[in-house]
Parts: structure tokens; C-alpha cells; sequence
């Protein structure tokens, strides 16, 4: 069996990314799916710190490209779940280490390993690092904030998704796009301050297939090392949790698109 790829991808930094990528991963291992992520951020560095592993990196995506380590060695098995798995990304090296030749190295074997799901955090932008994100992808992830500037980048990279691909080389399916809307606040969408998720699909012309609410839980969650999906009460983690539930084609409605209602007690005491 092959592993599937999945890119998480966007067309402007700071979108929320790597925060997906850790979570996605997470949630396809709680899914019982075994499960790689490859930080591709070659020179940055923060997927690790996210998963809460930067202690225990000892080989990197780019030692395995080159040789210099074998997959098992460069693997980090993660403590919560046994299932989950994280390649690092190198701090000290220039992102033109990375060679299109070594990355299908690494995807044929943990395919060959045996796993499910291979997510790939993409750095931001459509650099060499980005393109070889998503060249071996067959589903992509495109991350969007509920902005113009973020919307209008992330059209490019769906361009590049419909004609930079080895699919699209090859003339196969085309790589399954799916929007991820992140940081997404109906109270200012309401008063026109954000665009709506009915705006971002039919500028994009794609369904989203999650919808993350604004929240401080998010930030918090990184800085203790832990993906935000295994915070089951906050509301980020538990949009997180739908979206990977609908990427394994399960279906579930969109929480947290909506101003919540006010209680009874609210109306009366305009709290």
C-alpha cells in the first residue's frame, strides 16, 4: 500500500500552518492511521517545536535526503501516540539541500514502512522548498485566513497545485484541494471586518473542509509543545478534529461559523 501525501500549503506566511500541519497529523494518528510529518521549512525549523519533540531531534529531513542518516534513525516517535511520527526540518542548512530526487527517497520509504498518511508542512510562498512540498502531493491542504491579501496568494498556489504536480505532469486525478479556513471570527465577519466562508469559497471556487474559530488556545497550545487537537475543550481543537474527520470522508457539519446566540439571562442583562 502507498502512503498518502498530503501538503499543507498557503500562499503568505503566518497563516497557521505548521499549527495545522501538527494537528492534522495528530488527529489522523488518533484515527488509528500511521502517520509521518515532514517539516519541509528548511533554515526554520518549528514544526518540532510544536510537537513538542526539539529535545529529541538528533538527525533531520535533510541528513536522510543526503545519506548522511537512515529514516529510522531521523524518525522521532511522538510520546502521546504511538502511531505518529516527525521529520524534522535542518536549521543549518540552505534550503537548495533539498533535491526533488531525495524527497521521493523519503516518501517511497516510510511508504514502504508502511504508513498511511505522510503530511508535509510547506513553507510559505511557491520557493523550491514549497514546490517540492507539493509536488509528490495527492491531497493539498490550503490554509487561508479570512482576508483579502491571504485569499488572493492562496489563488496562486491553487494554480501551481493544477499544474506543478507530478499528477499534473503525468496527466493523472488532479491533486484534491481542500480549503482550511483559519482565525476565522463571526463577529467581525458580521460587521464586514473579515470576509465569510461563503466569500472565501466563491472567490477560491473550493469548499472549505474546516473552518478553525480565533483563539487564544491556539497560541498556547504551541507554546507548551502540544497540537492544539488534543485540547478536546477548546473550540480550535475541536474544529480541528472535524476537518480530519472529513478528509477520511466523514461527514460533519461547520461549528463555529455563526455569532453564538446569547442566553436567555444575556438578553435580559445585556451581558
Amino acid at each position: 500500500m502507498t502512503a498518502e501525501i498530503i501538503v499543507v500549503t498557503s500562499g503568505k506566511g503566518g497563516v497557521g500552518k505548521t499549527t495545522t500541519s501538527a494537528s492534522l497529523a495528530t488527529g489522523l494518528a488518533m484515527a488509528g492511521k500511521k502517520t509521518a510529518v515532514i517539516d519541509f521549512d528548511v533554515g526554520l525549523r518549528n514544526l518540532d517545536l510544536i510537537m513538542g519533540c526539539e529535545r529529541r531531534v538528533v538527525y533531520d529531513f535533510i541528513n536522510v535526503v543526503h545519506g548522511e542518516s537512515t529514516l529510522k534513525q531521523s524518525l522521532i516517535k511522538d510520546k502521546r501516540h504511538d502511531n505518529l511520527y516527525v521529520l524534522a526540518a535542518s536549521q543549518t542548512r540552505d534550503k537548495d539541500a533539498l533535491t526533488q530526487e531525495g524527497v521521493e527517497k523519503v516518501l517511497e520509504g516510510l511508504s514502504e514502512d508502511g504508513f498511511d498518511y505522510v503530511v508535509c508542512d510547506s513553507p510559505a510562498g511557491i520557493e523550491k522548498g514549497a514546490h517540492l512540498a507539493m509536488y509528490f502531493a495527492d491531497h493539498a491542504v490550503v490554509v487561508v485566513n479570512p482576508e483579502v491579501s491571504s485569499v488572493r496568494d492562496s489563488d496562486r498556489i491553487l494554480g501551481l497545485l493544477a499544474s506543478k504536480t507530478r499528477r499534473a505532469e503525468r496527466g493523472e486525478t488532479p491533486v484534491n484541494q481542500h480549503l482550511l479556513l483559519t482565525r476565522y471570527n463571526p463577529a467581525r465577519v458580521a460587521i464586514g471586518e473579515m470576509l465569510s466562508v461563503k466569500d472565501v469559497e466563491e472567490i477560491l471556487g473550493l469548499e472549505v473542509v474546516g473552518v478553525i474559530p480565533e483563539s487564544e488556545n491556539v497560541l498556547t497550545a504551541s507554546n507548551n509543545g502540544i497540537p492544539v487537537i488534543v485540547d478536546v475543550n477548546s473550540l480550535a481543537g475541536q474544529a480541528y478534529s472535524d476537518t480530519v474527520a472529513r478528509i477520511l470522508g466523514e461527514e460533519r457539519p461547520l461549528r463555529f461559523v455563526d455569532v453564538p446566540k446569547k442566553g436567555f439571562l444575556q438578553r435580559v442583562f445585556g451581558g
